[in-house]
């Protein structure tokens, strides 16, 4: 009996032993819920209640820790007892020759008896303990992860959630996560972000969810493939993406000599090339960020490359000229283009050909609806104009020359942005070429072409002789 016992309990060992290694736990940390568990189910065995634990004891032994010895501290009494905290004299003196009434002695377990404390119960509680300790540190170590990039392996599709092996633990990757079009066989290695840990009750294991639909990912991959990244001499501010279609990711840096999208772009495109491929041939624009809306926008719509752009800073509203061939390159596949520059931006925009531009302008309506889009630009420039005091429009009106209002076609914004360059009259702007009109702020080429066209419109000239 004490040879098969000894076996049983060698055997309990080594599967615990194997557990520790499977699950990277450690023995000790092992063995005292075991210890736990078992003084558990011993005082269940015996109806002792839990403020005994100090009087029971598990101990294991020394040869390699395959034995196991629970002990009781009993008090010795005169007659028999039932009681589980003490023991007869007459038991005390085959135990202890020089027992004695009212000390106490430790009394061990026979084997036959400890047989019973290891019952399924019991080491259902052990391993049921053990499960939940390795739980609670896979949890801690994935969720110190959170917002890193990872790899596994591609295990299986449970509807349209993805399964992948991590190792140690599986992660799942939701189908808003996922790159849409992208197919995967078991075992293959794909990277991604642990871009959420949770603990549920009805899940054995943490809950790790992957992506790498978003733009933390493509963050992530930047700063694994572009040293100047890695190092923050390049800050990434901003990402916006439409997965499997266009990413846009917007570089500064505070380092003069440093081109942040040359950098991030590498000698003949190798760098970003690395990163195109991981994300499925995915387009992805490199944009230089600006303090000033309009430039940054300009740099945002890119591949296209505007002639003029127009924000309203207090409408929020963006108005971007481009030439007629680049429209398409302007709105995107699916208007994939113009949504990522209006998310990274903030600012609504309105995308019109220099056709368009130039039809809407010769339209009293269409006028009307440009001068309100400027609203708040030309209420700066008027206020701009307060500061000079009414003296000067009142010298302005009495010196002969022509307003430019009277120019017809004019609207009040380009009148105003004429007049906050230092044009007051239609007398100077006849002096002006088209290339220093387009000069003015707020005035870009298209704009100048329009304004000498109008001015040439409602001239009457006059030959003296």
């Amino acid at each position: 009996m004490a040879t098969k016992q000894a076996t049983k309990e060698t055997g309990l060992f080594e599967a615990i032993q194997q557990f520790c290694q499977d699950k990277s736990l450690d023995r000790e940390l092992v063995l005292g819920v075991i210890r736990d568990s078992l003084l558990a189910a011993y005082r269940k065995k015996v109806g002792l209640e839990a403020e005994t634990d100090d009087r029971c004891q598990v101990d294991f032994g020394s040869d390699n820790k395959n034995e196991i010895i629970i002990s009781v501290l009993r008090d010795v009494v005169e007659d028999k007892t039932t009681n589980p905290l003490e023991i007869s004299l007459e038991e005390a003196s085959k135990l202890d020759p020089a027992a004695q009434v009212g000390t106490q002695m430790r009394v061990f377990e026979k084997p036959q008896d400890l047989s019973r404390v290891l019952s399924s119960q019991a080491k259902q509680m052990v391993f049921q303990r053990l499960r939940d300790m390795e739980k609670e540190l896979l949890y801690q170590e994935y969720k110190s992860k959170e917002g890193e990039l990872t790899h596994g392996y591609f295990q299986r599709w449970k509807k349209d959630i993805m399964s992948i092996d991590l190792g140690k633990v599986e992660g799942i990757m939701l189908k808003k996560d996922q790159n849409p079009g992208e197919k995967y066989r078991q075992g293959d290695r794909m990277k991604a972000i642990i871009s959420r840990v949770e603990l549920r009750p009805r899940e054995p294991m943490p809950v790790i969810t992957l992506s790498r639909a978003s733009g933390d990912f493509v963050k992530k991959l930047f700063e694994m493939e572009i040293p100047e990244v890695y190092d923050g001499i390049v800050e990434i501010r901003d990402v916006a993406r439409i997965p499997s279609y266009r990413t846009k990711v917007v570089v500064t840096t505070s380092k003069s000599d440093v081109d942040p999208v040359g950098a991030c772009v590498g000698m003949k495109g190798v760098r970003i090339q690395a990163i195109v491929r991981e994300l499925g041939n995915e387009r992805i624009d490199i944009v230089l960020h600006s303090d000033e809306p309009s430039i940054f926008i300009a740099n945002a719509i890119s591949p296209a490359k505007p002639v003029e752009v127009h924000v309203d800073r207090k409408r929020g509203d963006a108005l971007v000229i481009v030439p007629d061939e680049s429209l398409s390159l302007a709105i995107g596949i699916n208007g994939s283009n113009v949504k990522l520059v209006s998310q990274l931006s903030g600012f609504k925009i309105d995308i019109k050909t220099v056709s368009q531009y130039n039809q809407e302008l010769a339209s009293p309506e269409a006028r009307e609806k440009l001068d309100r889009l400027f609203n708040a630009q030309q209420e700066a420039m008027e206020e701009s104009e307060d500061q000079y005091g009414d003296g000067a429009d009142e010298e302005e009106e009495d010196s002969g020359f022509t307003p430019l209002s009277e120019v017809p076609g004019l609207t009040p914004r380009i009148v105003g942005l004429l007049e906050a360059g230092g044009i007051k009259n239609v007398e100077t702007l006849l002096e002006f070429s088209q290339e220093e009109l387009s000069k003015i702020s707020g005035i870009g080429k298209t704009t100048a072409e329009q304004i000498l066209r109008l001015l040439r419109e409602s001239i009457e000239w006059v030959e003296e002789g």
